[in-house]
């Protein structure tokens, strides 16, 4: 139940200052940032994943050519908020992973395409089921409808 009335608490607060009208541009404060401990580099990159990724499956669903874009290379490299996780061996295979998908998107054959990318999202989700839960709920909705 107190989850509950914390989420709707949450929901309220974010949806009032939502549709409030204030003008942020002149504003002497920050701009608010969905991690209150800032935003890594690692953490940047994969939100861009995962609008390429719903960019590749509105694509797929839509029955238009797949444009894959092979720009995350710097996976490997981009500065995370937990820099031990990121510089284990474990991590390195599931990025290595995602990165292999991409490519064999980029080469796929149209009958193989919607198989690759469910794929990728699962090799984003064996990921963070490993290494960082959290976004998994948002990962979710890059799975192709059936």
């Amino acid at each position: 139940m107190k989850i509950y009335l914390t989420s709707f608490i949450l929901f309220l607060m974010l949806f009032v200052f939502a549709c409030s009208d204030v003008d942020q541009s002149n504003s002497d404060l920050p701009p608010i940032q969905p991690n209150p401990n800032g935003d890594s580099e690692l953490a940047l990159l994969m939100r861009e994943m995962f609008d390429d990724g719903m960019r590749m499956k509105e694509q797929i669903e839509s029955g238009d050519k797949l444009e894959v874009l092979a720009k995350f290379e710097k996976i490997h490299t981009a500065q995370a908020t937990e820099p031990e996780k990121a510089a284990s061996k474990k991590y390195k295979l599931y990025a290595d992973a995602y990165l292999n998908m991409l490519e064999q998107l980029k080469v796929s054959s149209e009958k193989d395409t919607e198989i690759l990318f469910q794929g990728l999202v699962e090799s984003c989700m064996n990921c963070h089921r490993a290494m960082c839960p959290g976004p998994m709920v948002r990962i979710k909705k890059l799975y192709l409808k059936k």
